[in-house]
């Protein structure tokens, strides 16, 4: 790969990172979750596996949230019109949005509850 080809793939990547915070209300939602997460790491002064954890959350939850996005955006291009199918697969993505969501809130509580009931 040429430089000039790796600096297309970033710009790509960029593009669609933009297009994915301007137009996926439920993206916005769960970036603005993860900023939330981020700075309670900074308030708490977690440790360095609790950092890897909300980290590989935050990651995993907005990953999943892209990927959702993007194979509804591909099923409506494909198939616009209403099909079982395209159906079973729009609400398999959301499935594994929501499931990566809990297992965060999960880890998220664990880390973060004692450290806050501790301030109380």
């Amino acid at each position: 790969m040429n430089k000039q080809s790796l600096l297309s793939a970033f710009r790509y990547a960029f593009q669609g990172l933009s297009a994915f915070i301007r137009t996926d209300r439920n993206g916005r939602i769960h970036i603005g979750a993860a900023l939330l997460a981020v700075a309670g790491g900074f308030f708490f002064s977690i440790s360095a596996v609790e950092w890897c954890l909300v980290l590989f959350c935050c990651g995993l939850v907005c990953c999943t949230e892209m990927l959702n996005h993007a194979l509804e955006k591909l099923c409506d291009a494909v198939h616009p019109e209403k099909h079982p199918l395209i159906k079973q697969a729009k609400d398999v993505a959301a499935a594994a949005v929501l499931f990566a969501s809990l297992i965060s809130a999960i880890t998220g509580l664990i880390i973060f509850l004692p450290k806050f009931i501790s301030l109380l």
